[in-house]
């Protein structure tokens, strides 16, 4: 059986070598380029005062791989289970050769776990080994961007588990159908779907995030602005690398933004009325005096609130998701297991 299913999948198996060869040999290439960009422009940019350049440059730098690269990894699992999952077991319902292999010495068990385990492993290995290369030829330029999770589902070993999970769906997608096309759509709309429902609904809730208050501090060089939620900018976008921030505001110790009466109260001499004499809830800045009392009396009673997860639990988080698509994959499989043996006719 082994040797069956092996030889059932040598197309597949063959053309996903052939794309981890061709990854292999892109990655190779390019790869050494960017690291040497790094050490030679970004690594010593300090010591020349032009970092921002710097990392600009090499940001910047093979724009289209970057692109390329990193929709592989969203891609691959769900091909996966379009083409290597749903028509599995879906092909051998149309075709009817199932009926021809369960009348030989193999058992229905035996049938469905040897084809699972041979192309379950195969799929997470092909999404383990795309991953660790754009893991790798990115390294360089995550060093710069230090917004680690922004790509989060484009790095590490989550993509192991995108692929166990769509292949799973897709063969239980067509067991139940018993046909390759419907099981291939009902598997694409399954795995955007629990990809989207994971990534804006369980991942910021796997761990409680931290929740730290900074002092205000005055933008220097820059125009005084209208904040929705604040009334003024009072504060600069926090720099914490490689954090995950949830939320940056400006609150006091009831957790309160500044209101516009506060405001209005507060920087008298800083704002204005909008021309024409219309009053407004929301003060208009007058950038031409008083700034400094004003943020003074602002500053004393307000502070700025960070709500985020730290860059040291980035591949917690990655553990995490992994666990919960191959859980989920889990599930699947021995739901299958007990659908042949129990139900199937």
């Amino acid at each position: 059986m082994i040797r069956f299913t092996s030889f059932q999948f040598r197309i597949q198996a063959a053309i996903a070598v052939g794309v981890l060869v061709l990854v292999a040999i892109v990655v190779a290439i390019t790869g050494p380029h960017l690291i040497h960009l790094y050490d030679t422009t970004v690594a010593n940019c300090k010591a020349k005062g032009d970092c921002s350049s710097a990392k600009a440059a090499l940001s910047s730098s093979d724009s289209f791989l970057q692109t390329a690269l990193g929709e592989l990894l969203l891609v691959v699992p769900a091909l996966i289970g379009l083409f290597w999952g749903a028509p599995l077991i879906a092909r051998e319902f149309e075709t009817g050769t199932f009926r021809l292999v369960w009348t030989q010495s193999v058992t229905r068990m035996r049938w469905l776990a040897v084809k699972l385990g041979i192309i379950g492993l195969t799929s997470m290995a092909v999404a383990g080994l795309a991953s660790l290369m754009v893991s790798w030829w990115f390294s360089p330029i995550d060093k710069v961007n230090v917004s680690q999770f922004t790509s989060f589902d484009e790095r590490g070993i989550v993509a192991i588990g995108y692929a166990a999970f769509a292949l799973a769906f897709g063969v239980t997608a067509g067991l139940l159908i018993r046909r390759t096309l419907p099981a291939m759509f009902a598997t694409l709309v399954a795995f955007v779907g629990a990809r989207l429902a994971v990534t804006y609904w369980v991942r910021p809730h796997l761990m409680a995030p931290v929740k730290t208050a900074i002092p205000l501090h005055v933008i220097f060089g820059t125009s005084l602005e209208q904040n929705s939620a604040t009334g003024l900018a009072f504060f600069e976008p926090v720099n914490i690398p490689n954090a995950w921030i949830y939320s940056n505001e400006v609150a006091n110790n009831s957790g309160h933004a500044p209101s516009a009466k506060f405001l209005e109260s507060a920087c008298h001499s800083l704002l204005s009325a909008p021309s024409g004499g219309v009053q407004s809830n929301t003060p208009t800045p007058n950038p031409n005096s008083g700034f400094p009392e004003c943020f003074a009396r602002v500053a004393a009673k307000f502070h700025q609130v960070v709500i985020y997860q730290p860059a040291s639990r980035y591949w917690a988080f990655q553990w995490y998701e992994t666990a919960i698509f191959v859980g989920l994959a889990v599930i699947l499989a021995g739901f299958c297991f007990w659908w042949v043996r129990r139900r199937l006719v």
